[in-house]
């Protein structure tokens, strides 16, 4: 019994005074239960634990076996001088020699992956006529005339708890009496917080857009034909052979997983960049209807874009900020509690808008674990992996197994800024300091859930507050619809300090 009550959490919430019954005049209580996120450290599934090993084999075990094999081959011929060659093999033997050895560097330089780079990243701020409070939010509701009284009611108590500020931006044109989604508003949206973005990223890299060979762009709902991607395209006059991809429904985790598909392409493509943007339209995701499910996208969801320009020239290492070092995804999506946990419809006046299930904070949960599960093995310390396996091998039945200190594997983490609720409880269950909970819970005040640009946004209040040193490591982790959670770890080539622009920087309009 005591194991199942730790997998809930209790709140208790006045319900106000009742107007009829034998308890008329009294103030009533009720007792709300919910899934709470699962306790990391009191399990660990050996599956993901071999997949993390696995990728490690995978992507290293022939760069760590190819040097000793080298330096033997290499040991080998020395013994031989010219004169016993020349005595023992003819001159086309002798020569067949080095040509081997050249052949075989040339196939170890080959097939070792190619770097990606960083250059630069740029994350968009809209002017001061968006910035909307939380007061000026629920003034803006009621005036509007699309929301009842429990559904006003409810914004209020989820505004009041999320952690988000009285500075975030929002569109306010979706307050607008009977609004529906449209195409011209989510058009309009999205060109002035990616084409801002982008004009930014290309300014501060010196890149320019006819040498950009890879563009992708994610946005979750918002997709239109022409696609986003075509937008940029034609409004920056890139390249005629340019390879364009446009990633669409995959939520909030979809900036990791563009990154995950431009790596993948520059190791196809050598000495190219590439642009990734990120971004979401506020004005598309909103919601006009009174289904309570379908009200926290209003709640958190709020304006921005992030560009992010990669390289893999080997040259561009003294000029990039990060190199990409691990990238892991994990898809839930086989599981049908997961899958429909996030999910797009109508209600029941055709109004669309996206639903969120009340178990999404568990669903998130295994996700996340199963994530860093297998991220554990690329970039824990060894004397962490080898307590952990120690443990493993030797513990004793019903005691809980040693879980890894994952701040051991990274100086600073980017979590993506969802709510205060999921960050206090990602915070509790990997144990993490304040330190390390900073740049979300900033970047949640601040700026609200910007969705799959956030992690940017979090990444780029480090930098202003010069946090990041050469050789610090930087997680970034990202969640969303599928259900899938994914991370990436970049490692600082330099010390970042004052950025020249920075959606932090308050003077900057």
């Amino acid at each position: 019994m005591s194991k199942e009550s730790e997998d809930f959490s209790t709140e208790i919430v006045q319900r106000g005074v009742e107007n009829s019954g034998p308890n008329a005049g009294s103030i009533s209580f009720s007792v709300r239960v919910r899934p709470r996120l699962p306790d990391f450290l009191s399990s660990v599934n050996l599956k993901y634990v071999k997949l993390g090993y696995g990728y490690l084999i995978s992507h290293r075990l022939y760069l760590l076996l190819a040097p000793p094999l080298l330096a033997v081959f290499i040991a080998r011929i020395a013994k031989f001088t010219w004169h016993d060659l020349y005595e023992k093999y003819g001159l086309i033997e002798i020569l067949f020699i080095p040509a081997l050895l050249f052949f075989l560097l040339y196939f170890y330089i080959d097939l070792t992956p190619g770097s990606t780079y960083l250059l630069d990243f740029s994350c968009f701020r809209p002017s001061n006529e968006y910035k909307i409070s939380k007061a000026e939010f629920i003034e803006l509701a009621k005036k509007s005339g699309n929301f009842n009284d429990t559904t006003i009611e409810f914004q209020e108590r989820v505004l009041k708890k999320s952690g988000i500020g009285d500075e975030t931006y929002l569109p306010k044109g979706v307050f607008r009496p009977g609004y529906r989604n449209s195409l011209k508003d989510g058009r309009q949206e999205v060109s002035m917080v990616m084409f801002g973005a982008i004009n930014d990223v290309l300014a501060a890299t010196k890149v320019k857009p006819k040498d950009i060979k890879i563009l992708i762009v994610n946005c979750g709902i918002l997709n239109t034909t022409p696609s986003l991607s075509s937008m940029i395209v034609n409004h920056f006059k890139l390249r005629h052979d340019i390879h364009s991809f446009n990633l669409g429904g995959m939520g909030c985790g979809a900036g990791i997983t563009a990154i995950d598909l431009a790596k993948d392409l520059l190791d196809g493509y050598p000495r190219t960049y590439a642009l990734v943007v990120s971004t979401e339209a506020v004005s598309s995701t909103w919601y006009s209807g009174n289904d309570i499910e379908m009200q926290l996208p209003n709640c958190f969801f709020r304006m921005g874009a992030a560009a992010i320009v990669l390289s893999n020239f080997r040259l561009d290492r003294w000029r990039a900020k990060y190199e990409l070092k691990q990238l892991v995804r994990i898809h839930k999506g086989m599981d049908n509690r997961s899958y429909k946990s996030i999910h797009q419809k109508e209600d029941s006046e055709g109004r669309k808008g996206i639903y969120v299930s009340k178990d999404i904070i568990e669903v998130g949960g295994h996700a996340l674990k199963a994530n860093i599960t297998t991220l554990g093995p690329l970039v824990l310390p060894v004397s962490e992996q080898l307590h952990f396996f120690t443990n493993l091998v030797l513990k004793k039945k019903k005691t809980k197994p040693y879980i890894p200190d994952y701040k051991l594997a990274f100086e600073h983490m980017c979590i993506l800024a969802t709510s205060k609720k999921v960050l206090d409880e990602i915070q509790k269950n990997l144990e993490l300091t304040e330190e390390y909970m900073e740049a979300s819970r900033k970047t949640l005040e601040r700026f609200g859930n910007t969705s799959s640009s956030s992690i940017w946004y979090e990444l780029a209040y480090l930098e202003f507050n010069s946090r990041i040193k050469t050789g610090d490591r930087v997680c970034q982790i990202a969640s969303g619809a599928g259900f899938v959670c994914n991370s990436v770890v970049w490692k600082a080539l330099r010390n970042v300090r004052n950025p020249n622009h920075s959606p932090w920087i308050e003077d900057q309009t």
